[in-house]
């Protein structure tokens, strides 16, 4: 994970804990939504279902895909995390502080970068366009990530 990425979700680990966030949104506690929530916020990653199932599995907490998928849908709707759509399977991360991504179109690995760090680049946007995005907005940088295209 770059530099810019891990300052990104470097609130997300230090956050609240995922109890705390789960009632914050209105959301039932369930033992299920609490490893799910703990795995991203400790992770700092975006994770597709698949994965989250994967790595719960390691960790000796397995969860059913089907859980896994819902209980992200429910923390999307929620405003608790958002979804990345790029090449494969959408991915997931939680929305702590607003941020963008960058999407490798070969490998389908999603980055986090933090809001400060495109500021001027979203400011152009929208002079260019007149879009203003709202604070769920996000820019979307598709290309080759630094292993895809050798440079890793």
């Amino acid at each position: 994970m770059s530099r810019a990425s891990q300052s990104a979700h470097s609130a997300a680990a230090a956050g609240p804990d995922p109890g705390a966030l789960l009632r914050r949104h209105g959301l039932r506690r369930t033992p299920s939504r609490l490893r799910i929530l703990g795995l991203f916020t400790a992770s700092g990653r975006h994770l597709s279902p698949a994965e989250a199932c994967a790595q719960l599995a390691r960790s000796g907490e397995p969860v059913h895909y089907t859980t896994v998928y819902r209980t992200l849908e429910a923390l999307t709707l929620a405003g608790l995390a958002h979804a990345v759509h790029g090449p494969g399977a959408v991915r997931y991360g939680i929305t702590v502080e607003p941020h963008h991504h960058t999407v490798c179109q070969q490998c389908g690995d999603v980055s986090a970068v933090a809001s400060e760090h495109l500021t001027q680049a979203v400011g152009t946007i929208e002079a260019l366009t007149g879009l203003r995005p709202d604070s769920s907005g996000s820019l979307l940088v598709y290309g080759r990530c630094a292993r895809c295209s050798g440079q890793d």
